[in-house]
């Protein structure tokens, strides 16, 4: 995966401009790495569109989704026209009644599927560090199945699957629980 984005010079710049924020604990994911791999696999030369760029980060000392409107309004649309969505994820336990979240990655873990709760920090060295509590096999599989988060909201995880379709625009991903 880091491959993938250190060859697309679009992405490269996408965690350039995020990382310039100086964020506490962020990285990008989600769809951002997710459509990355997905497009490889299918060998598609064109990147597929993406609804918006998720920038994430984790600062339990200030919660306010004010924080997070002034850091998309600072990133505006700098990096290829992009749509930023800036979320802290030390605030996000709020949406769904869960208790505080530890870091980024016990976030993550509340995410509703696989392949997507994966997450991508550059390093001020240009290392890469990789964030993904499920691990990689799904996404390189392929493959999108419900987390344990998933499964105890089955339906935000159906009505979000039937809303990507993601089959739709790469024919060899498999969703499942769809039918269980």
């Amino acid at each position: 995966m880091r491959a993938l984005v250190r060859a697309d010079p679009w992405r490269m710049a996408v965690l350039e401009e995020a990382r310039d924020l100086a964020l506490p604990g962020w990285a990008v994911g989600a769809g951002f790495l997710r459509s990355a791999v997905w497009d490889h696999l299918h060998g598609y030369a064109e990147r597929s569109p993406l609804a918006d760029i998720d920038l994430l980060f984790f600062d339990p000392a200030d919660v306010s989704p004010e924080r997070e409107a002034a850091a998309e309004s600072r990133l505006g649309e700098q990096v290829a026209g992009g749509l930023w969505e800036v979320r802290n994820q030390a605030r996000m336990h709020l949406l769904h009644g869960h208790r505080p979240y530890r870091d980024l990655e016990d976030g993550l873990r509340h995410w509703l599927e696989t392949a997507t709760a994966v997450a991508l920090r550059l390093e001020p060295d240009g290392a890469m560090t990789v964030i993904a509590p499920f691990g990689l096999a799904d996404l390189f599989a392929l493959r999108s199945r419900p987390t344990d988060e998933g499964r105890a909201r089955r339906n935000d995880y159906l009505a979000r699957m039937r809303a990507k379709d993601w089959p739709r625009r790469w024919p060899l991903v498999r969703v499942e629980g769809l039918n269980a």
